[in-house]
């Protein structure tokens, strides 16, 4: 059984075609596995193609040279070898298994012969299916799937080849790609493999924050983020590498009612646009609650919860080893994902513009963050939030034909600054520009002279 999208690439024309011929005519064999074969089956788009072969990686090299466009060594110790051909990356792996040994942080790499051998030592079945690709034109593929990874498919299971204590001790990040795929596919996890994630949680240790941060990153804008999200907190898996997401779940006090935190969390993630940066705020927005709850004759409060979380945030982040930009980034989401909602008190055309040079390229992404953050029971109450919103939004749009909104600056630089007042760059420079940008943003647009008179008053009150 051969998928309609493959048919393309395994007809006997075909670049692969041609590939494998190659293979055969050096006495190997060639496989297209892995994603590609399970993308195939579920009819998502698959950009590069992956395969196995018995070929050691310096065979790989002589009997695709002539036919690559250009070749890519990176993964050569890995026995990965990348052929480049009309576009399209083949990246040809030797028959493997990856190890972790001990407290060992990288898999150590072993070459084996067969394909099933290959394929026991994969994640999960069905990413465990290949298709042999035919050495001469008298061949046709051939399916190999020898733990039913088409069933799995079929019953959207999410399961591994060998025992999971085997699979996960073999490379722990499975059990976070586990729940990758339920994020991102929507598929369950089978049984025996979430009881293993319970039992073998601290073994994620190993692995590198990188690893971790790059699985993160692909769960968190999956089509089902809320299911794959639970399934982590629910074996406990999130404590080893995002405690702050545990820790949302809050004991509810039976007196003071409030909302579950991480339910709440979850929602908002759910419900907002597969944007990374989006959803790591959404995900990241309401973590300093925990350590800001406090009772009051009010019920439950979280004072500047937001004030916290940013720095939560960032500290997170940095230990998963994402970009100094997705940092600042997400982290400034958090820490302004509660402003608009003193909007209810009336804002000045100062507190606009304030909230829009604050917000800068983040702008849209925060009011999507806000306008998710209402997950309430009360309709009129998130009617009543989704009009405020409405009305800033508009407030917005009004003062943008008015002034140049997205781009506040006062109407002299800093180099005018230095020549006026006969100063060095310097502290100083500093501070007379932020006092003219000060007056930008509660004054509205102003004129060069302007400008001048309040150096000539701010150098008075200096002297």
């Amino acid at each position: 059984m051969i998928p309609e999208r493959l048919i393309p690439v395994l007809a006997e024309n075909a670049p692969t075609r041609k590939l494998g011929e190659r293979f055969a005519a050096a006495g190997r064999r060639l496989y297209l596995v892995g994603g590609s074969v399970r993308d195939a089956f579920l009819d998502l788009v698959t950009k590069d193609l992956d395969f196995a072969t018995d070929a050691r990686p310096s065979e790989t090299l002589e009997i695709v040279n002539g036919w690559a466009g250009s070749v890519f060594r990176v993964g050569e110790q890995y026995g990965t070898i990348g052929a480049m051909h009309d576009g399209v990356l083949h990246e040809i792996t030797t028959f493997r298994s990856d190890v972790y040994h001990e407290e060992s942080r990288k898999p150590q790499v072993e070459f084996s012969d067969d394909i099933e051998t290959d394929l026991s030592r994969r994640d999960f079945t069905i990413n465990a299916m290949a298709i042999r690709i035919p050495g001469d034109a008298q061949e046709q593929p051939e399916m190999v799937d020898p733990f039913n990874g088409l069933a799995d498919l079929a019953g959207k299971l999410i399961r591994t080849p060998l025992d999971p204590e085997i699979s996960f001790g073999d490379d722990p990040l499975r059990m976070l790609r586990l729940f990758r795929f339920v994020a991102t596919l929507g598929f369950t996890p089978d049984a025996a493999a979430a009881a293993a994630v319970v039992a073998m949680r601290d073994r994620l240790s190993v692995v590198s924050a990188e690893r971790i941060k790059d699985e993160l990153s692909k769960l968190i804008v999956g089509l089902h983020v809320d299911e794959g999200l639970r399934g982590l907190v629910r074996t406990g898996l999130a404590g080893q590498f995002l405690p702050e997401l545990a820790a949302l779940e809050l004991e509810q006090d039976p007196v003071h009612h409030h909302k579950d935190v991480l339910a709440h969390t979850v929602a908002v993630v759910a419900k907002t646009s597969p944007d990374e940066t989006l959803r790591l705020a959404a995900l990241f927005h309401d973590i300093g609650k925990p350590a800001t709850r406090e009772y009051g004759a009010q019920g439950v409060s979280f004072h500047h919860h937001e004030v916290v979380g940013a720095r939560m945030t960032r500290e997170r982040m940095r230990a998963l080893r994402y970009s100094k930009e997705m940092v600042r980034d997400v982290s400034q989401l958090v820490f302004l994902h509660m402003r608009p909602h003193t909007y209810k008190m009336g804002w000045t055309d100062s507190a606009v513009r304030r909230y829009v040079r604050d917000a800068g390229p983040l702008l849209e992404l925060l009011n999507e963050l806000v306008r998710c953050d209402v997950t309430t029971r009360s309709e009129k109450r998130a009617r009543a939030i989704a009009r405020r919103l409405d009305e800033l939004e508009e407030r917005i749009v009004e003062l943008r034909k008015q002034e140049e909104l997205d781009a506040l600056r006062p109407p002299i630089d800093g180099n005018d600054v230095m020549a006026y007042l006969g100063l060095s760059p310097g502290p100083e420079v500093g501070e007379a520009m932020r006092l003219l940008l000060e007056h930008r943003i509660e004054n509205g647009p102003y004129e060069a002279d302007e400008a001048y008179q309040l150096l000539d008053k701010w150098r008075a009150e200096q002297a």
